[in-house]
């Protein structure tokens, strides 16, 4: 059991008129739908997205919501701020009060976020464990070099925390601009990366979170995943067999 999930005999209790007796009398009589497919037990357990249906009248239709946004610069990751706007405020979607950030980015920093209100999905895919690959594009204020590379390979040490990096990809791509690939998420990281060779960060964008790209999405707009881009997710966070 969950604190997301209920049982189905409990749901039809609390949103019909329906005793004990009759919803086990509902679900042998086939009259009880849930996903679009007669009920098997009344001891299924349903969550928020659950469709759930008795007689052909819905009691419940919530939809989960997966959403891609490139953040532009000067917009705080969260859903309400009094001083600043926020990606909520930039996004464009009529269901946008419900949606949840997975996956912060600072004020400065641009590209991609992703939005929710599948708390469930949220959580399972920001799991230290799940090693998503996030992948940005940095610009610098000195050249960078082949030292940069082997170190970010070993993984940089914080003193403050007493911690080092997971591994991590640099590709260098002019003197002072490289894509960066993490598969973790510590405060600050990037800039505490550079940070360790004296070097500033001028410019962060973040092209894509796993199977999640940007692509050609343009500063501002948003988008939904595609259940292509949800599968391979899942993939990623589905347990071991």
């Amino acid at each position: 059991m969950t604190a997301n999930t209920t049982r189905l005999d409990r749901f039809i209790r609390q949103h019909t008129a329906c005793a004990m007796a009759d919803t086990r009398l509902l679900l042998a009589q086939g009259r009880i739908m849930v996903d679009g497919e007669l009920a098997k037990s009344i001891n299924q357990r349903i969550d928020r997205f659950s469709r759930v249906e008795v007689d052909g009248l819905c009691l419940q239709a919530d939809t989960p919501l997966y959403i891609a946004l490139n953040k532009p610069k000067g917009v705080v990751s969260a859903t309400r701020d009094d001083a600043h706007r926020t990606v909520i405020d930039v996004l464009d979607h009529p269901r946008k009060a419900e949606l949840h950030i997975v996956g912060r980015l600072d004020f400065n920093t641009t590209g991609l976020v992703l939005l929710s209100n599948d708390g469930g999905w949220s959580r399972r895919i920001s799991l230290p464990e799940t090693k998503l690959a996030k992948v940005y594009w940095v610009e610098v204020a000195t050249p960078l070099s082949q030292d940069y590379i082997d170190a970010f390979q070993r993984g940089v040490y914080f003193a403050y925390e007493g911690i080092t990096t997971q591994p991590a990809q640099l590709q260098i791509l002019s003197a002072t601009t490289a894509r960066l690939t993490l598969t973790e998420g510590k405060y600050h990281q990037v800039k505490r990366m550079f940070g360790a060779f004296d070097n500033e960060v001028l410019a962060l964008h973040r092209e894509s979170v796993g199977p999640v790209a940007l692509a050609d999405l343009a500063l501002g707009e948003s988008r939904l995943l595609s259940k292509e881009e949800l599968a391979a997710i899942a993939r990623y966070t589905a347990p071991p067999t």
